[in-house]
């Protein structure tokens, strides 16, 4: 498991670390330098304080124990006239300025100045003087090497308090449990993890929603399976108890429509149940409209008969092709159509109705409508009527209260909506649903 404290640590510190030892190195450099440069100052300034001196030629050199400089002092001839170690020696002079002179006793740094008739010579030797420019530059470099730990320690400690939050949301969430979807503190996030924070609020949201739905849709689903699965059962013990067959099949046709309808009601709910629009869908592809309406008109030809209305489809615009599932979207249709049959036709009307199909462009989407010509719905219920379950007032057919449901979920799940309008001329009812075009 890769441990976001653990890369920060590592990556942080050893930044923090190649940093450090980086400018440890370029003030080390530049350190030494100076020390070389300071160094090679004196050795000029000593030499200039030796230019006002008398020097007398003596065979014997002065002892200069104790001197961190060694001091020759040549005639223009090349002999000695001065020098401070007695058992150092080094090589005459043979241009002025600053130079670097092999000896059997190792490199020195020699500066020589011509004056009146005089070469004078300051040399140091070059071991001297790394140990002193490396003692400079170690006092330099000093308050960096304790300060990498501390900036270490520092970067430990900060790291181990910002990543705490993560630790505290994962044990939050971890407490959450379906009746306890409480959002998540978001006052102190900080602002890189807000959006984490968001999105699981987000997430807990939807799923308290769904939950919320699921628990009614179950309760709904019980209570109106209840009501037939009752009279299924009162239909049976009826048609056990009828005393001759003509009673036998009188109660045998009132169970079969009565299993007819416990059947559509548990279908209708199936389809709600896939028509969620938070469901996947592994079979979306291409769905051409006007051939969908077609094959529905097709489809309910003799029941519009039966009933004494008739189908009329009214097709334009082509081609009408969305992305989408063709199975829930010929349910919506089918849907709408089942309505307009059953709901469709003003009791006071003799004439047959005509229930118009239409599929068209509207702009960048496909349109489907079904209008009737029936009593129609009220304003002030025509939202109330995509709830599950609600069936309006005055409703004179019964039916499962699921259609409209249907039809709006399918519609959400494409992308689309449903809209309930007044007919022609103010009467019946029409049903649109609009879906987005796909662009190929």
């Amino acid at each position: 498991m890769r441990s976001l404290r653990r890369r920060l640590l590592v990556w942080s510190l050893a930044i923090v670390l190649l940093g450090g030892v980086i400018a440890a190195g370029v003030v080390f450099y530049q350190a030494r330098k100076q020390a070389n440069e300071l160094f090679d100052y004196q050795l000029r300034q000593l030499a200039f304080t030796l230019r006002d001196r008398d020097y007398i030629p003596s065979a014997q050199a002065l002892s200069g124990d104790g001197l961190d400089f060694v001091i020759q002092v040549w005639a223009a001839d090349s002999r000695l006239l001065y020098r401070s170690h007695a058992r150092i020696e080094i090589p005459g002079p043979s241009e002025a300025g600053f130079a670097d002179v092999d000896t059997a006793l190792g490199t020195w740094r020699v500066y020589t100045i011509w004056h009146r008739g005089l070469w004078i010579q300051v040399a140091q030797h070059r071991l001297a003087r790394e140990a002193l420019a490396f003692s400079a530059s170690w006092r330099t470099l000093l308050p960096f090497v304790l300060a990498l730990p501390l900036m270490g320690f520092a970067i430990w400690r900060l790291v181990g308090h910002e990543v705490k939050f993560l630790r505290s949301t994962a044990q939050a969430v971890a407490r959450r449990t379906p009746e306890s979807l409480e959002p998540i503190d978001a006052a102190s996030v900080p602002e890189e993890v807000q959006p984490l924070v968001d999105s699981l609020n987000g997430l807990m949201a939807r799923l308290g929603g769904a939950l919320s739905q699921q628990r009614q849709f179950i309760a709904d689903a019980a209570h109106e399976l209840r009501t037939p699965l009752t009279a299924l059962r009162l239909q049976l013990q009826l048609a056990e108890r009828a005393p001759d067959a003509a009673e036998r099949e009188k109660a045998h046709a009132v169970l079969r429509e009565g299993i007819n309808r416990a059947v559509h009601v548990v279908e209708q709910l199936l389809t709600l149940a896939r028509a969620d629009p938070e469901a996947g869908s592994a079979t979306r592809g291409l769905v051409d409209l006007m051939e969908l309406a077609q094959a529905a008109v097709q489809g309910h030809g003799a029941a519009a008969a039966e009933r004494g209305m008739s189908l009329a489809l009214e097709l334009r615009d082509a081609p009408l092709v969305v992305d989408g599932d063709r199975a829930t979207l010929r349910a919506l249709l089918e849907n709408l159509i089942e309505n307009a049959l059953r709901y469709g036709k003003a009791e006071q009307d003799p004439l047959p109705a005509a229930i118009f199909v239409r599929a068209y462009r509207s702009g960048a989407e496909g349109v489907l409508e079904v209008e009737d010509a029936g009593p129609g719905i009220p304003k002030e219920e025509r939202d109330r009527v995509f709830d599950r379950f609600y069936r309006g007032e005055g409703v004179a057919e019964g039916g499962t209260g699921l259609g409209l449901a249907i039809v709006r979920r399918i519609a959400q799940r494409h992308g689309g909506r449903a809209d309930l309008l007044e007919g022609a001329g103010g009467k019946g009812l029409l049903a649109r649903v609009s879906l987005p075009l796909s662009p190929a």
